[in-house]
């Protein structure tokens, strides 16, 4: 982590600048946010047209909650930089829902009111945050980037475990060799050079793939110049059995964005209190009911773009904000997010791996600062293992009855309550162990 950040929380950056620093927060999420669209839509073999409104209604909504969260409206948003954007903690539920006689308005429904849970649970905040002290947070946000490890490597090796051209040497050469410009710039760029070193790195890798004829523009020729999405495009259904997966996904989803929000304390240099948290959740909640009503699925905030802060130093929330404008512009231009989503994977992987082990080293760091007792080093060590063996072996839970498929899916929340639970019921250590 820079403990001297080049631009803190309220700094502007000059318009350029801010243009090129905010594009670098967009490439770190783009991915990410229309995932979830396309994974719902392909698995319930949705026409290509209601694939492409949820990916285009996802990409506007995204936007317009990350300007509310960055830059607050009364007691909504965190006011720091936060990209919010869609979340594959609700991916279980939904499919679920889809696959029922409900189907995709039996999702939306389901959001809708499941999202009444965030709304509520925001004004608990202020409580909450208090079972979250440093051993917590800093196991939290360790949890965070080892869990987005997996991701960055299949990135780095151009695909999925299994795909014909995973690691082929050509694709682990390109993932390296975008790894080795961003660190050179992190350490030795100055200046913008620095500060913009992932979306240099990517632009100097995508330039390299279009010589080589890696690009392909299938995606960019057949998308629409211009569209809008529509609100209640697959109606509104309202399934008991959906609103409950997706309230338990809503209750999981405010730990996992407690811990994204502490940890984007920790990158911004920026004391998190329970006002804070009590607005981002807020914000997160009502950006997923806004989702459902304009027909995508619920958000959360995202992980990988606090690596970007970490690694460059840029904290600024009016950079953040104007990431969402880009959002907010993809999903109406879609050939703008087609263009985007033709960066190869091994491009993307050389950034990737970077951006999320500097939030582990971030979690090192917060725990570095702990003292270090039998209590502590137990509650690291669980969370941690627990955690890391739902994400790496996410097997484990298949023969689980399907809740708790659905509560224990992601290795960041089984770490984080761990944490949590842990810190709550071992006696505190009388005499701190000095090692």
């Amino acid at each position: 982590m820079n403990n001297n950040l080049l631009y803190s929380v309220e700094d502007k950056p000059p318009f350029g600048l801010s243009l090129l620093l905010a594009a670098q927060h967009l490439l770190a999420a783009l991915g990410g946010i229309i995932a979830v669209p396309l994974v719902i839509g392909n698995v319930l073999k949705l026409p290509t047209e209601d694939t492409i409104t949820l990916v285009n209604a996802a990409l506007l909504i995204s936007g317009v909650v990350t300007i509310i969260q960055c830059r607050g409206i009364g007691p909504i948003g965190i006011r720091l930089p936060s990209v919010m954007g869609t979340s594959f903690t609700f991916v279980a539920a939904a499919l679920a829902i889809g696959f029922s006689e409900y189907g995709v308005a039996g999702i939306m429904g389901a959001s809708l009111v499941g999202s009444l849970v965030m709304i509520i649970g925001s004004f608990f905040m202020p409580y909450i945050r208090k079972l979250f002290p440093p051993v917590v947070t800093g196991t939290v946000v360790m949890m965070i980037g080892l869990s987005l490890i997996p991701v960055a490597v299949d990135w780095f090796a151009g695909g999925q475990v299994g795909d014909e051209n995973y690691a082929t040497p050509e694709n682990l050469l390109m993932a390296t060799f975008v790894l080795v410009i961003v660190v050179t710039l992190v350490q030795w760029g100055k200046g913008i050079f620095s500060a913009a070193a992932i979306v240099i790195g990517m632009m100097t890798g995508y330039v390299v793939a279009l010589c080589l004829g890696w690009v392909s523009f299938d995606g960019v020729n057949n998308a629409q110049t211009f569209a809008v999405p529509q609100p209640l495009h697959f109606g509104l259904a309202f399934p008991i059995s959906g609103i409950i997966g997706m309230s338990i996904a809503y209750l999981v989803t405010i730990v996992e964005s407690s811990g994204n929000f502490l940890a984007l304390g920790n990158a911004t240099q920026t004391e998190i209190t329970g006002k804070h948290l009590r607005g981002g959740v807020l914000c997160d909640g009502l950006g997923s009911a806004l989702a459902a009503i304009m027909s995508t699925t619920p958000f959360s905030s995202f992980s990988q773009n606090i690596g970007v802060i970490s690694l460059t130093g840029v904290a600024s929330r009016h950079v953040v904000a104007l990431t969402g404008v880009l959002l907010a512009l993809a999903g109406l231009f879609p050939v703008f997010g087609a263009l985007i989503v033709s960066i190869p994977l091994p491009v993307l992987g050389g950034a990737g791996l970077m951006m999320f082990a500097m939030i582990i080293a971030a979690g090192i760091q917060m725990l570095d600062n702990i003292p270090r007792s039998k209590r502590n080093g137990l509650i690291i060590a669980i969370s941690i293992g627990c955690g890391l063996a739902v994400t790496t072996r996410p097997e484990l839970l298949d023969k689980l009855p399907h809740f708790f498929k659905e509560v224990l899916g992601s290795g960041i929340t089984v770490g984080s309550l761990l944490a949590l639970i842990l810190n709550l019921i071992l006696p505190e250590d009388k005499i701190p162990e000095n090692h």
